[in-house]
């Protein structure tokens, strides 16, 4: 007998096996008799060819050999939503069908049988079907909706769905699924390779309380989201990882409720695409990891002013990028509300090779922020980075017209566009003494490193740890080193050292602002912490 082929089935996602494909032709390949699928594989290392057999190309595949014909009998064409609920939540009819023995009782030789057994198991069904809030049905084969209405008669309550790496081949499935399910707040339906509306669609009320969606991997454009978001007007989190993505158009009255986008694993044409979602009036959180982006730029606002881009934007994630220039750090100082950035694997991080200075550069080139590298920067870290900056940059102020008389005080446009906080730096904390400036080392040189002991006296249970440190480290950017390293805060820090060479002798660490090697600290020696 010949396998069934379901009418639709040209464009409709199948499994074979554990792999994923694409139908693209049904019919007949000469000599050969009967029907045959044409599939266009997901991993086109599964494949034999482009979709030509013999001469004749049947269809057409991305990938030269991604390409196969296999039988009916082969290809699973997935089941309704609700069906894979049922088994994925062990509530399947045939389940209660295997264990049908359950609904007799035997009495000595006699078996009697509980009529009505079937109808309250399949009460009980009801309700537990009822019950279900939050619905994962990840790689379970589903395809579509199934019959109407059945999905809202039989769970009401649904709330969260996953439909991940599914077989769906389009959104009006996942439409024709969320149209029964009245309360839908998040939905992920990454890894499915579907079909978007290319042409606006008319606004209905089926997503009208969906607050996050991921759309990971599906092959979605930046178009085709703008021609759907008028149908999502609460939506909050929007997720849109590895999809191709390299242009973005204006949202012009849509996604205006959205606090976070993820757009990581997108090669951008250019970091001025940005400027194009730069509007979002309530956008918070924008992760940009590996997204080939080379330069940020603000061009609205000068030096030390603020942008009227990204007015709400508090986290900014732009890890694995192509970023080289420090310029690119100085501008996010423009973003009004950023307090939380992730910056690591940019090629600028690779021109200081200390992490610690690194890290003092940063916070001190972007004023607001709070947490860098999801590690928090607290007050007494940041007022040691200040002030090391204004002394590091100190002479290259001076040699560009910078004076501390403020009516000779004019450094160059260039030093500002290099350093834009250094006025108010100066500004906040006075300007460098001369002093302070005499004998400074250049930055780009390596600082003597001293390999110290780490101890806390008083909490014995804390097990000692060597580090190596700069020795023009202030005691207070070793407090904030510490108060990462202990969890504890850094303010709160007493700090002290014992000489390797006069045992017994205690120096009191008491001047934040000076450096390890004015107490002439040496390789071997003990840093004691007390709190």
């Amino acid at each position: 007998m010949a396998a069934w082929v379901p009418s639709d089935a040209l464009g409709r996602r199948v499994l074979c096996g554990a792999e994923y494909a694409t139908v693209r032709y049904v019919g007949s390949v000469p000599p050969t008799a009967g029907i045959w699928l044409g599939v266009e594989w997901d991993d086109p290392q599964r494949g034999k060819h482009d979709g030509t057999y013999e001469g004749t190309q049947y269809f057409k595949c991305r990938h030269p050999r991604g390409g196969s014909f296999i039988r009916p009998n082969k290809a699973n064409f997935g089941v309704d939503f609700l069906t894979a609920v049922k088994d994925r939540y062990g509530l399947n009819n045939e389940q209660d069908v295997q264990h049908g023995t359950e609904n007799t009782l035997v009495f000595g030789k006699k078996t009697v049988e509980f009529v009505g057994m079937d109808s309250i198991a399949e009460q009980q069904r009801q309700v537990r079907l009822n019950q279900l809030v939050d619905i994962s049905v990840r790689e379970c084969a589903v395809s579509h909706a199934g019959q109407k209405e059945e999905i809202s008669r039989t769970c009401a309550n649904i709330r969260h769905i996953n439909l991940s790496k599914n077989l769906i081949p389009s959104w009006e499935t996942v439409t024709a699924i969320a149209s029964q399910v009245q309360n839908l707040e998040t939905l992920n339906i990454s890894e499915n390779k579907m079909k978007f509306p290319s042409t606006s669609t008319s606004v209905s009320s089926v997503f009208s309380k969906l607050k996050i969606l991921a759309l990971n991997q599906t092959e979605i454009t930046w178009t085709e989201v703008l021609l759907c978001a008028p149908g999502w007007p609460a939506l909050e989190e929007l997720y849109l990882t590895s999809n191709d993505i390299t242009v973005l158009e204006r949202p012009d009255n849509v996604l205006q409720t959205l606090k976070l986008l993820d757009l990581s694993d997108n090669q951008l044409l250019d970091g001025n695409q940005l400027h194009l979602i730069a509007h979002l009036p309530r956008l918070e959180q924008l992760i940009l990891r590996n997204t080939g982006i080379s330069s940020i730029h603000f061009p609205d606002a000068g030096f030390g002013c603020k942008t009227k881009m990204f007015p709400s934007l508090k986290r900014l994630a732009i890890n694995d990028n192509k970023i080289s220039q420090w310029l690119s750090i100085n501008e996010l100082d423009k973003l009004p509300s950023l307090r939380s950035l992730q910056c690591h694997n940019n090629p600028f991080m690779d021109t200081e090779k200390n992490p610690e200075t690194l890290r003092q550069l940063i916070i001190a080139k972007i004023s607001q922020l709070e947490v860098l590298n999801k590690s928090e920067i607290l007050p007494a870290e940041r007022k040691g980075a200040e002030l090391d900056y204004r002394k590091i940059f100190g002479n290259d102020w001076l040699a560009a017209g910078g004076n501390w008389n403020p009516e000779k005080n004019k450094p160059s446009e260039e030093f500002l566009a290099a350093h834009p906080r250094y006025p108010s730096l100066c500004l906040k904390y006075g300007a460098p003494e001369e002093g302070e400036l005499k004998g400074r080392q250049p930055l780009t040189l390596k600082n003597q490193l001293l390999t110290l002991t780490i101890k806390c006296p008083e909490k014995p249970e804390q097990k000692p740890v060597e580090k190596k440190l700069p020795e023009s480290m202030t005691i207070q950017r070793v407090k904030g080193l510490l108060y990462r390293l202990l969890k504890i805060p850094g303010s709160e820090l007493k700090l002290s050292y014992e000489s390797s060479k006069l045992e017994g002798k205690e120096v009191e660490l008491d001047n934040d602002l000076k450096p390890l090697q004015f107490y002439s600290i040496e390789n071997g020696d003990c840093v004691l912490v007390r709190w």
